[in-house]
């Protein structure tokens, strides 16, 4: 049995495939539900390797350790089913993943694009991994090194030119990754990622009043945290307030990271926010103690920063600490390096210390954009310093934090 992208896979019948190039769909678009049609194709065929691998690496991939437990498992489940060699190179690249080596992992990856330029799942992942690592050229180069192999026919075609989208607007091309995300919403409208790539667009170039005309009854929940951000570049503060209280909600981790950003923005533009931390800080509690993914910590603790939950916020310090003190894994570096310190400085920044917090986000190394995420999300470390020094200047009329601050604000 072939898939549509012409990659041999083994113990499939017709409807397991059916399901399976149904939740590579939903993988494309950004839409549905893929964790369960992968687990519905495996149910239907259960000797189906590759939508065994499908729900590990969509499990792996995760920001949520319960997930990436539960992808361990799959993992074991994966490795008593007879495989083809690019399946196994695949289960290669997962132990890697597991073991929380995701450069490791690309790597692999990229070894299998380089023999199929076509494998989906392989492209899919590597993708997210470079995501996760904060590594943009790699976000960049990957699907354009597929591009050419990839046919204009060939089901999934839009959504390579959308991730291409999006790696040339983390690298800063805006020109070419707006042509690119517009030409794969022609081929495709409901491409969300080709959407949020030029959102990435517009928010860059400061175009902000394009940005609100395309974020329009949408149902993506990241899409309307993007027009929050608009309404914040414009001056509106009340109406990206109203949009957090009407549109963002508090589901999963995403939503989570999305509402403690926001949340955390608007206090950096003085807008008061009531309670509005206090249930996000909530939600958060039960991944106090995670340290499984730095970017995930810097964001629940804007929220119980938000909140004044210090008790929780020292407890995610003291999970860093114990995380550092075990030397292994992707997540050690960064949160020795960025994640810790810059926890840190948002507890300073809460408590009212704000020389402590821009002295500890001054000292972050250059690597901090390995932290993960886009730049439009990490630029809230800048902001923070800058609000930072604002505030020394009102306190202590410190003429040095007033340049610094219209500096870092100018960035």
């Amino acid at each position: 049995m072939r898939d549509l992208r012409g990659c041999a896979v083994s113990g499939a019948s017709p409807r397991a495939l059916e399901l399976y190039e149904r939740a590579l769909a939903g993988l494309w678009l950004q839409r549905g539900d893929p964790l369960q049609l992968a687990r519905a194709a495996f149910a239907e065929a259960p000797a189906f390797v590759a939508a065994h691998l499908l729900e590990a690496n969509l499990l792996a991939c995760s920001r949520d350790p319960r997930d990436f437990e539960a992808a361990g498992w799959s993992f074991a489940r994966l490795r008593g089913l007879a495989m083809n060699p690019r399946e196994a190179a695949h289960c290669a690249a997962l132990a890697s993943a597991i073991h929380g080596d995701f450069a490791g992992a690309s790597r692999l990856h990229d070894r299998i694009l380089a023999e199929e330029p076509r494998d989906a799942l392989s492209l899919w992942v590597a993708q997210t991994m470079d995501y996760y690592l904060g590594d943009s050229p790699a976000l960049r180069d990957r699907p354009a090194r597929a591009l050419p192999h990839w046919p204009a026919s060939l089901p999934g075609y839009h959504a390579v030119v959308a991730m291409h989208a999006f790696g040339l607007v983390e690298c800063g091309d805006y020109a070419q990754a707006e042509a690119a995300a517009l030409h794969a919403l022609e081929l495709e409208p409901q491409d969300v990622r080709a959407e949020h790539a030029l959102l990435h667009v517009l928010e860059m170039q400061g175009r902000a009043s394009e940005g609100l005309r395309r974020v329009v009854n949408h149902p993506v929940n990241h899409l309307w945290w993007h027009r929050a951000l608009f309404y914040l570049q414009l001056d509106l503060a009340g109406d990206a307030l109203a949009v957090y209280d009407l549109r963002l909600r508090l589901d999963g981790l995403s939503d989570l990271i999305d509402a403690s950003a926001l949340l955390w923005r608007l206090r950096l533009a003085g807008v008061e926010v009531g309670e509005r931390f206090r249930p996000v800080a909530a939600r958060w509690s039960q991944h106090a103690e995670d340290a499984y993914c730095a970017f995930n910590d810097l964001h629940a603790m804007m929220a119980f920063a938000g909140a004044q939950r210090w008790d929780r916020a020292q407890r995610l310090l003291a999970a860093q600490e114990r995380r550092i003190a075990r030397a292994a894994g992707t997540n050690h570096d960064m949160t020795r390096l960025v994640g810790y310190p810059a926890c840190r400085a948002l507890a300073a920044f809460g408590r009212g210390d704000f020389r402590g917090a821009e002295t500890l986000l001054r000292s972050l190394p250059p690597v901090a954009h390995r932290i993960g995420g886009s730049h439009a999300q990490r630029d809230v470390l800048t902001l923070t310093r800058a609000a930072a020094l604002r505030r020394l200047q009102r306190s202590q009329g410190d003429v040095h934090a007033s340049f610094a601050s219209r500096r870092l604000a100018a960035a």
